[in-house]
């Protein structure tokens, strides 16, 4: 679904909450004699189990789509070897290969992306414009992080992550 200039996607599971929670309701109506006065809150619950998880990926989306420019301008192209504690806070752009993806499902997708020095785990905490699997050959703009706010080995919070184009080794 689009939304201006975003893609919006909604989850899995949010898809399937909202189809667990309509089979509660029905099952709810065919066995209770005052349904009607139930329904009156019912429905706008149920359809807030769909607009809720839409527009927050819309607002992450969005968000992340002004942070790109200023990203892209900043960020320093470096090898996954010589990222380390001291680049925590710093802007980087990385070039490899996905390894391995993990929670696309829940459109907070992570994945372990390699060069020839290293590999890295990305984290992404919306959906990516396009669907990236193991074996392609990407871009990743984003910041240097802990794994666990304060503790943990440096990760890259992802901004953006693309299919790597031929015009991209400029």
């Amino acid at each position: 679904m689009k939304i201006g200039n975003v893609e919006v996607k909604i989850s899995v599971i949010s898809i399937g909450v909202f189809v667990i929670f309509t089979i509660f309701l029905i099952l709810a109506s065919l066995n209770s004699p005052d349904v009607r006065s139930n329904l009156i809150w019912l429905i706008p619950v149920l359809f807030m189990l769909l607009v809720i998880p839409v527009a927050l990926n819309y607002m992450s989306r969005s968000q992340y789509a002004e942070l790109e420019p200023e990203y892209e301008r900043q960020a320093k192209t470096v090898r996954v070897k010589l990222i380390n504690e001291n680049m925590i806070g710093k802007i980087v752009r990385i070039d490899g290969v996905v390894e391995r993806v993990h929670f696309q499902f829940l459109n907070r997708p992570q994945y372990s992306v390699a060069d020839r020095s290293g590999a890295i785990s990305v984290k992404m905490f919306t959906s990516p414009d396009e669907e990236i699997k193991v074996n392609d050959l990407v871009v990743v703009l984003g910041q240097v992080i802990r794994r666990y706010i304060v503790t943990g080995e440096p990760v890259v919070n992802c901004v953006s992550i693309r299919k790597k184009r031929d015009t991209d080794d400029a």
